[in-house]
């Protein structure tokens, strides 16, 4: 006779203690995953909300608007911002049901085809320790803003060792820097939003002007249609990193909680933070301004420096470098922490050598985490010999990375779903369900497609007129069929077939919960969200 336990309150809840019950068996060859759970819901916020918040936005949205005006940038961020919604909320679906880090090549191994898991993966990983030295690339180039006395090879090394100790020690390390570069790349959007408005406003300034309503009437959608395509093309590119929120899954406290409400926030944030964002730089500066063409690395170039600077604020163009070089750190710290985890994850699956399932004391996968920052070290290197052309195409092959990432989790959640109603299994054990299904993942899907196919029309198409070259073209495209031989290659040595919709594994590494350690956890949740009604609030925005 089983004696039915009192439940436990939020203090005796351990780690160990949120799943009872593993289903199933490692089919890994007997390799159990040694990861640490180690991030709460407010570092699953920040990793979702900072994966969005870049370069993205504070450099290059610039050449968005002076691509397709005020009102085509707009629209077309809020396109992409549903494209991204729809693919988080599959992804968010399958990991909340299962949570490994590195998931997104187990779920296209599982549900659609082993050789898709295999190529995800290493193309993931690939896109993500090349972003490691585009990142260490352009942080030398930020702090030459200051600097110019120091060789840049010297500060890149710098910031190296800066991105590998965040990651070195724990788990937590990583989700702490992440937290507060994410916070001050926040603050940062939520300062310029309001400055913005209260200049076009007339309520500050020198002299205050209300210009907003004559900018946007001047040349609303500029080059119309086709101007509004070229932004949607290239939108899609600040928004790489989202899907992070999945790695980090697998190293949450408690997925079932943690995770859907990351992935909920992101359509408000991405509204938030994106589209007010670049409706505000619109109702400010002309789409023909020529600063907006430049999108170096140039702090002073940036929309946000010229907004604060019409406030008569000196130092802006300090404070918006110091911004980048956060969001430099931030993108190469969530690029070591993605690459290393889907390396972990790849050799768990036997795709990678099983020195790389080797993990620390503090469950941190160090093998594979040098092993990412030596192939981001290398790309480094070749920028600074010879002519640099192959860093170039070595940064071209993960040009569309992200892009077949995201289609590639669009697709295995569309299958997922299929396969599980085929297998009858209650819908009541999906406690994240995403919306709109099949018009969701579909929808998304599409939409990746059309942007990885006119990836060669943004290269021609520069500045408001066509400039056709066949070399820019290829390198537009040469991501997708390497990503092509990785699958067919695997496909043709192992003779891999697409998995019936009944043999899908819905079992292995399954965690079911305990509905008594839940409720402890609810409490637990709750007592850390009291207090007063203005700072709940000022949480609830923030996340």
């Amino acid at each position: 006779m089983r004696v039915k336990s009192k439940p436990k309150t939020p203090e005796q809840v351990e780690e160990k203690d949120v799943y009872f019950e593993v289903r199933g068996f490692d089919t890994n060859g007997g390799l159990p995953s040694n990861l640490k759970r180690g991030l709460e819901a407010r570092h699953l916020t920040m990793i979702s909300i900072g994966g969005t918040i870049g370069t993205g936005l504070f450099l290059a949205s610039g050449g968005a608007i002076s691509s397709g005006g005020p009102g085509g940038a707009l629209v077309a961020y809020m396109i992409v911002g549903f494209m991204i919604y729809f693919m988080m909320a599959s992804l968010g679906e399958m990991a909340t049901y299962l949570p490994i880090s590195g998931s997104f090549n187990t779920y296209a191994k599982r549900y659609v085809d082993p050789a898709l898991g295999f190529a995800l993966g290493w193309n993931y990983w690939y896109s993500w320790s090349v972003t490691v030295a585009v990142e260490i690339t352009a942080g030398s180039i930020v702090i030459q803003y200051w600097i110019s006395s120091v060789p840049t090879w010297l500060w890149s090394i710098l910031l190296l060792l800066i991105m590998v100790s965040f990651n070195f020690f724990s788990v937590r390390g990583y989700g702490e820097a992440e937290y507060w570069f994410s916070m001050t790349k926040i603050v940062t959007v939520i300062i310029f939003i309001v400055i913005a408005f209260l200049l076009d406003l007339g309520v500050i300034g020198d002299p205050p002007e209300r210009i907003g309503g004559s900018i946007y009437n001047r040349e609303t959608f500029h080059h119309g249609f086709i101007g509004l395509f070229s932004v949607f093309l290239s939108a899609g590119f600040s928004f790489q990193g989202t899907e992070l929120v999945g790695i980090a899954a697998g190293e949450s406290s408690n997925p079932r909680k943690h995770v859907p409400k990351a992935i909920r926030q992101v359509f408000w944030r991405i509204l938030l933070f994106y589209v007010l964002a670049i409706f505000a730089i619109g109702l400010l500066i002309p789409y023909d301004d020529p600063n907006l063409l430049n999108n170096s690395a140039n702090a002073a170039m940036s929309p946000f420096t010229l907004v604060f600077q019409k406030t008569g604020l000196k130092a802006a163009p300090h404070l918006m470098n110091a911004v980048i070089m956060i969001t430099v750190l931030s993108a190469g710290n969530s690029g070591l922490y993605a690459s290393s985890r889907v390396l972990y994850n790849l050799a768990l699956e036997g795709f990678a050598p099983r020195v790389f399932t080797n993990t620390s004391n503090n469950g941190v996968p160090i093998p594979a985490l040098l092993a990412t920052a030596s192939v981001g070290c290398l790309a480094f290197l070749m920028s600074l010999f010879g002519d640099g052309r192959v860093y170039t195409w070595l940064l071209n092959l993960s040009g569309v990375s992200g892009f077949i990432t995201w289609a590639g989790i669009s697709f295995t959640h569309w299958r997922f779903r299929r396969a599980y109603v085929a297998q009858g299994r209650p819908m009541s054990e999906l406690h994240y369900r995403a919306s709109c299904y099949p018009f969701g993942p579909i929808f998304a899907l599409v939409l990746i497609i059309i942007v990885i196919a006119g990836q060669g029309y943004t290269s021609a198409y520069v500045h408001g007129h066509f400039d056709i070259q066949l070399s820019a073209i290829i390198a537009a495209y040469i991501g997708a069929p390497a990503f092509l031989i990785l699958y067919l290659s695997f496909k043709f040595f192992k003779k891999t077939k697409i998995v019936p919709l009944l043999e899908c594994d819905f079992d292995t590494d399954r965690r079911v919960y305990d509905p008594e350690i839940d409720a402890a956890f609810d409490r637990s949740d709750e007592k850390k969200v009291s207090g007063n009604l203005i700072w709940r609030g000022v949480k609830s925005v923030l996340y």
